[in-house]
């Protein structure tokens, strides 16, 4: 028994064609091919609409990515505050209980 698989379908958003073809192991998506003048601009896996078209013709402009870094905080200290200390902060000792027995691994036996 094999899936039923949806018919492809073509049609036209003003200047755009837009081409819909099964997706391959899928009984009821298809994969929109959008054409402009017969050149392939993209594809969606949701009915476009003509604004959709505009934006893969057109995509709009992308900011040049800003470098991370840790040493990077905006901003000044406001006035008053007190800068942090070099020392390394020690995390709490917690007393365990006696009866409680810690895991041990594998390697150890």
């Amino acid at each position: 028994m094999s899936i039923p698989v949806v018919e492809g379908r073509r049609f036209r958003l003003g200047k755009y064609e837009v081409v819909g073809q099964p997706i391959p192991q899928s009984a009821h998506m298809l994969r929109y091919t959008v054409f402009v003048d017969g050149i392939r601009i993209g594809a969606l896996a949701s009915v476009p609409t003509e604004s959709d078209c505009r934006f893969l013709e057109h995509p709009p402009a992308v900011p040049p990515l800003k470098i991370y870094s840790v040493i990077y905080r905006p901003g000044r200290p406001k006035k008053g505050t007190v800068r942090p200390t070099d020392k390394a902060i020690t995390p709490p000792v917690l007393e365990l209980p006696h009866e409680i027995e810690l895991p041990r691994s594998r390697d150890s036996e």
